[in-house]
């Protein structure tokens, strides 16, 4: 900046140089000319006007040369930004509001933006991320449902289109022998997932190929905080052995702590290994998904469209060979990015254009400030004009502080951008993709520029336009005040349109607000208050017990849990938890003969629960009974079903004593009971759900496969006395700890937060439309205070003489107020069109539930809202215009 300043000062001091010694050659020439014109007979004065004439004056020919010579652009960009900063610095306070107006609505801008940025257009952080695509199973009730192990490994095997495919599944590990047993989040990985992601260790090596394999010895990786945590980032950790779940695995690598995922159910783990290592039996079932989903990396050249039509291919001919397993299993591939950020998507768009909505109200309040200045300045810009200033050039000096006052709000907004991203990261979903990339970057800062610069043209050019099509001769006849007329239609039509923009924003934060309450107000099927959930797993010794074992520790462990202080009733719990976790089983009637493909089976979501359960969750049992303790081993299979599977399966029929044959079940479970239907999905999504049917089982009376991975991690409800979920979890915790120290309790969360975390998109949405709305209704307020104020200070003497001629006071009061009516009822009209086109945008992106996206009640109550903001700004200047005194305001005429 300095050697910039000093090469203007050389640039200028040239100029300076070059205009004296023309100027000294002018001056000879003029000279010559007088001295010959002397001769012929003329006066001196004579002869230098003649002269003068001949050559054009002095001063236009040293302009002319200047500008043939320099860079006469820029000098009168320096000139005008000098003057410009000396004619804001005299009038601090409009400098101030309007600097400060556009802060508000660049900074809000920019800190949205800075969030659609991070999430939607910031690049994955891999090489060449537009290869990367998630690949997953299309079955039916799920479209994009996870993959069985084998049919991986044989698209992965037969495809030609695919550079690297590999395939995750989150899971977790009761780790021993470092310290007191704890539960650590690990991810089961194919061998090619870490070199398909560019993924490098900071210390020792990635799986090799064949690693993956079922029946390869068992390694592990870790990430690198674990490294740090327990072992000091010490590189002798690379050896080591881990003890999870009871078996050994060596430590071959660090994963750093800069990798950051997110794919399905995916999040940053502690503890990667191979996919082979799953000890799940149902791993070679090809028709067993077991949560696994996929991620590949197209061959450079191969578009999304070829690779999908290649794996469709692969996938038909496995039907083909598979009948029973793949009947109807598809891949479908997404691009990984989009797979990330779709959901999130329409909301993030909807927000950016409701704040761009916040700037363009903001403009519109310094145009008008900018409009109701230049007025003012009318006659100084007459006597510029006749002192031969251009149009043009009268213009580009308006343009020049417009965009000085918008670079300095740009400036300052950066400011509210970085505390209103701080505030907005903290009120982002958790369950929000890329979070960790949203920061003010450089992409960031040009949007800011950018947006600052195009503010000050769209504020300026309204002033501009008026200075440019104003007689200046008749300004300065009339002192000025000839343009009044003109000048408040233009600031009429500013607060009309700020009125609109404020009220579109007003209805969609009130559809929004409206849509939350009616979500709130869904019903659930259970009752969430009171309930704590948490993870349990055993000993790793129950782990390789038999099925004797395992029952007997978890009766045990719920007879514990149940005698703990503080606990009104518990339930174990190993599938499908509400708005949490999900689960599915296939079937078929009594009445049907078993199908030849699971594809042609009947499915519903499964809850294995035990006889606590209908208190603990509060469901409503409608007609039989519920699960109970003789449900075991020794008993009858038992079922109880929902009041949607009931009316979908049995149609008006009595389903108690029916039967159902469940895979993987020899015999048939008896249906004991039916319940009222659980919002499994989400408050705002189940109703339009096409898997909603469900079924409840024991779990002690689970099959030996199934049995055997409980222990490994489970889920407990809890149904506390008093409602202090806190001081029942450290009482569980004591209790479970007398029970054996090798087992693990983790992630204690209550019903209540899981109802809560559901409806955050729902809450971010609501606040942040609510925040612009009331940003805007504020900056619309005191656009319409404005322009009453100015209407009432410009029109004194119009007043004066209504109130000479008999006007009382509460009449003037009515006159002014009617002034502001008027404008915010056009206002309010036309907004309600602009919401009645726009709001079906929140419709068609799922942010409006039980509400219509032209809600009467809605509408009827933003415009009530609003017309009393306006008439109270507009209060204030019409009890100033009852207070003229009506013989000052003549004398003044």
């Amino acid at each position: 900046m300095r050697m910039l300043r000093v090469w203007l000062r050389r640039v200028a001091g040239m100029w300076r140089r070059d205009d004296g010694e023309f100027a000294a050659e002018l001056e000879s020439h003029l000279a010559m000319e007088i001295e010959a014109g002397e001769q012929r007979g003329l006066s001196p004065q004579e002869a230098r006007r003649q002269a003068l004439i001949r050559h054009g004056g002095v001063a236009q020919a040293q302009q002319a040369y200047r500008e043939r010579r320099g860079l006469p652009w820029l000098e009168q960009l320096m000139q005008d930004i000098a003057y410009g900063a000396r004619t804001l610095a005299a009038k601090p306070g409009f400098a101030v509001v309007a600097i400060l107006t556009l802060a508000l609505g660049i900074g809000a801008n920019t800190a949205m933006f800075s969030v659609v940025d991070g999430v939607l257009l910031h690049p994955l952080p891999f090489p060449h991320p537009e290869e990367l695509v998630t690949v997953n199973a299309s079955k039916p009730n799920f479209p994009e449902g996870s993959i069985s192990y084998l049919n991986f490994r044989d698209w992965h095997r037969y495809n030609r289109t695919l550079a690297g495919f590999a395939i995750t599944r989150s899971t977790g590990y009761n780790m021993t022998g470092l310290g007191d047993a704890e539960e650590m989040r690990a991810e089961l990985v194919s061998s090619d997932f870490f070199p398909l992601l560019g993924v490098k260790p900071v210390a020792g090596r990635l799986f090799a190929p064949g690693e993956d394999e079922i029946g390869r010895a068992p390694l592990a990786m870790i990430g690198e905080g674990f490294w740090k945590r327990k072992f000091g980032s010490d590189p002798k950790a690379i050896g080591r052995v881990l003890t999870l779940d009871g078996r050994d695995y060596t430590v071959v690598g660090v994963i750093p702590e800069s990798f950051r995922l997110s794919i399905g159910r995916f999040r940053e783990a502690e503890i990667y290994v191979p996919i082979g290592q799953f000890q799940n039996p149902a791993l070679n079932d090809r028709g067993a998904g077991l949560g696994l989903h996929g991620i590949a990396r197209l061959k450079p050249g191969v578009t999304q469209a070829q690779a999908q039509e290649d794996l469709l291919q692969v996938s038909a001919r496995l039907e083909q060979q598979y009948p029973r397993e793949d009947k109807g299993i598809r891949a479908r591939l997404v691009n990984f990015q989009d797979s990330m950020v779709r959901d999130v998507k329409p909301l993030l768009l909807v927000l950016l254009g409701a704040v761009g909505c916040v700037l363009l109200i903001a403009c519109v309040n310094v145009a008008n400030l900018m409009l109701a200045r230049a007025h003012a300045r009318s006659q100084e810009f007459a006597v510029r004009a006749a002192l031969g200033a251009g149009r043009g050039r009268l213009i580009r000096q308006l343009l020049t502080e417009s965009a000085m006052l918008s670079l300095a709000g740009g400036a300052l907004g950066l400011l509210v951008a970085a505390l209103g991203t701080r505030a907005a990261i903290a009120a982002l979903p958790a369950t929000l993709p890329r979070a960790e990339s949203i920061h003010i970057s450089g992409p960031v800062l040009l949007f800011t520029f950018a947006a600052s610069l195009l503010s000050g043209l769209l504020f300026g050019l309204v002033p501009a336009r008026k200075v440019s099509r104003q007689s200046l001769v008749g300004t300065l006849k009339e002192g000025g005040r000839g343009t009044y007329g003109g000048q408040n239609r233009t600031q009429s039509t500013l607060v009309v349109l700020q009125m609109a923009l404020a009220l579109t924003l007003l209805a969609g934060a009130g559809l929004a607000v409206r849509s939350l309450v009616k979500l709130s107000n869904v019903e659930m099927g259970f009752d969430p208050h009171d309930v704590l959930t948490f993870g349990l797993q055993a000993a790793p010794s129950v782990g390789h017990a038999d099925e004797s074992g395992v029952r007997a520790y978890l009766r045990e462990a719920e007879a514990r849990l149940a005698a703990t202080p503080g606990v009104e009733a518990v339930s174990l719990s190993w599938a499908a938890i509400p708005l949490y976790s999900e689960d599915d089983h296939f079937f078929w009637l009594d009445r049907e003969a078993r199908p030849q493909s699971e594809s042609q089976m009947h499915s519903a979501l499964r809850y294995i629960v035990g006889p606590g359960y209908l208190k603990v969750m509060g469901l409503r049992l409608l007609r039989g009974r519920f699960l109970a303790p003789g449900d075991d081993e020794h008993g009858a299979r038992a079922i109880v079903v929902d009041d949607v599977f009931a009316r979908t399966y049995f149609k008006g029929q009595d389903p108690i004593g029916r039967q159902l044959y469940l895979e993987n079940f020899d015999d048939p479970a008896q249906v004991v009971g039916v319940v009222g239907h659980v919002n499994q999905w989400g408050l705002d999504s189940d109703a339009s759900q096409s898997l909603r049917a469900e079924t409840f089982e024991s779990v002690l009376q689970l099959p030996p496969m199934q049995l055997g991975l409980v222990p490994s991690g489970m889920d407990v409800l809890v149904r506390v006395k008093g409602g202090d979920t806190g001081a029942a979890f450290a009482a569980v915790k004591r209790s479970m700890a007398d029970m054996s120290r090798e087992q693990v309790i983790y992630n204690p969360t209550t019903m209540d937060s899981i109802v809560s975390d559901s409806l955050a998109g729902w809450r971010f949405s609501m606040i942040l439309l609510s925040v612009f709305a009331v940003t805007a209704v504020v900056l619309a307020s005191l656009g319409i205070y404005g322009v009453i104020a100015y209407a009432v200070s410009e029109r004194r003497q119009e007043i004066g003489v209504r109130m000479a001629l008999g006007a009382d006071r509460s009449r003037v009061m009515r006159w002014v107020l009617g002034q502001g009516g008027r404008l915010a009822v056009i206002g309010v009209a036309l907004g309600l069109g602009c919401a009645a086109l726009l709001t079906p945008m929140m419709a068609s992106s799922a942010l409006l539930y039980g509400v219509r996206s032209f809600d009467p009640l809605t509408m009827g109550a933003v415009t009530v809202v609003l017309l009393v903001v306006a008439l109270a700004a507009c209060a204030v200047p019409a009890w100033r215009a009852t207070r003229v005194d009506p013989m000052a305001a003549l004398r003044t005429e």
